[in-house]
């Protein structure tokens, strides 16, 4: 098997995901065209060549439906011969992209792809696609069905983080950020979003709060006690972990995951492919791998596939130098970082998603972006990129710089 290389990756800003923010006129179409748009213009490469488009999104009904990739393969001027397939693994769906591209490279099936993902999460709601999960009792009963915040709220409870810890968690988030973005640390890979006369809408993260601090956020009432006893999902949760005498409500808007619009691209290909068409490569993606895990806990599955992928890959939570682990909320970082006793700093050292946002179907390709960034700025060499994703399970890749 040959290996695969990231020849180089973009994102746009992350736009506040309601009416009022900046990306809210952009269709999550325009978003995956102009990433795939900058990318060719970036890497000065015929499109032609491509194998395929695959992009991630977690919601795609309405205007983000309809297989977007294929869509905006068209819209960005790559020609009629390059296809797009759309893909859902829910929050992991923009890693998962690059893990499918990678895999096809990797088999000898294609030459050329670019991977990402993409979400407009001021144009389409979060959920708009509906599911069984939620709906059907034959699953949801089962499978003990609840929202992620009260399930978030389970594990700080089961692992021991109260109130103050995932605060300091989130106010760390967004002091990191802020310090990313003075420093020019994503300045690279970014590509601002303009209108259709040429005039920036967005060059920046609009979701940070910057002077977020522990205090600020001690003022925020929990988000998801009342519903967990008024609809009744507090005792689906103590069912489903009787262990626990009853739930500890921390998360809130501060320390959860922002909602917002973006999308992100990335260019992967052969050794073979980079040498014929004048590209050079900045990593090579060593290994990946998907899991499912304790739907009820359901966001623990960054720690399981991690050890899945470990294994897989013989290697050693020691070998890896970098960690970007989506911070769906405080509590899975937290307890990523408890299961492993690993260096906190070494963990999203630019920030997250509490700082910036998590544009769902697009956040797994941006986190690896990140990461690969963050690698070559601080001429470290190995990085693991791992999203927990609803209904219980993880996905993990490892890169590797060149």
């Amino acid at each position: 098997m040959r290996d695969a290389f990231i020849y180089d990756h973009v994102r746009t800003p992350r736009g506040r995901g309601k009416p009022d923010g900046a990306l809210h006129e952009v269709t999550a179409l325009a978003l995956a065209a102009h990433v795939l748009k900058a990318l060719k213009v970036r890497n000065s490469f015929d499109p032609s060549i491509l194998d395929d488009v695959v992009l991630g999104c977690v919601d795609p009904v309405g205007e983000a439906g309809g297989d977007i990739a294929r869509a905006a393969a068209l819209v960005a001027g790559y020609g009629i011969t390059v296809p797009g397939i759309q893909i859902n693994r829910f929050c992991a769906s923009g890693l998962d992209a690059v893990n499918f591209a990678a895999s096809q490279v990797m088999a000898g099936q294609q030459e050329l792809a670019i991977a990402g993902g993409v979400e407009s999460m001021s144009r389409i709601g979060i959920g708009a696609s509906g599911g069984a999960w939620a709906a059907d009792p034959s699953i949801a009963i089962p499978a003990y069905f609840m929202p992620q915040g009260i399930s978030a709220d389970l594990i700080a409870t089961k692992y021991g983080f109260d109130r103050e810890t995932v605060d300091r968690f989130a106010a760390e988030s967004q002091r990191r950020a802020a310090r990313a973005w003075a420093e020019s640390r994503f300045t690279k890979s970014i590509s601002p979003v303009t209108d259709i006369n040429g005039i920036v809408l967005l060059d920046h993260d609009e979701h940070m709060r910057p002077n977020t601090s522990v205090e600020t956020l001690s003022a925020l009432k929990p988000s998801f006690a009342t519903l967990a006893e008024q609809a009744g999902f507090g005792a689906v949760a103590l069912q489903a972990h009787p262990g626990i005498e009853f739930i500890n409500h921390v998360h809130h808007a501060g320390n959860s995951s922002g909602i917002v619009d973006g999308a992100a691209a990335v260019l992967i290909g052969s050794l073979e492919a980079g040498q014929k068409y004048g590209l050079t490569p900045r990593a090579r993606i060593r290994a990946f791998a998907n899991i499912g895990s304790d739907p009820a806990l359901m966001l623990t599955g960054p720690v399981d596939v991690t050890k899945k992928l470990l294994k897989n890959a013989a290697l050693k939570i020691s070998d890896i130098d970098l960690f970007e682990v989506n911070e769906a909320f405080a509590s899975v970082v937290l307890r990523y970082i408890q299961a492993f006793d690993i260096d906190p700093t070494s963990v999203n050292p630019n920030g997250g998603a509490i700082a910036m946002g998590h544009p769902l179907g697009a956040t797994g390709a941006m986190i690896l972006g990140t990461a690969l960034d963050e690698l070559e700025r601080s001429q470290k060499t190995r990085a693991l990129i791992t999203l927990c994703i609803g209904a219980g399970m993880g996905t993990a890749t490892v890169i590797e710089r060149i």
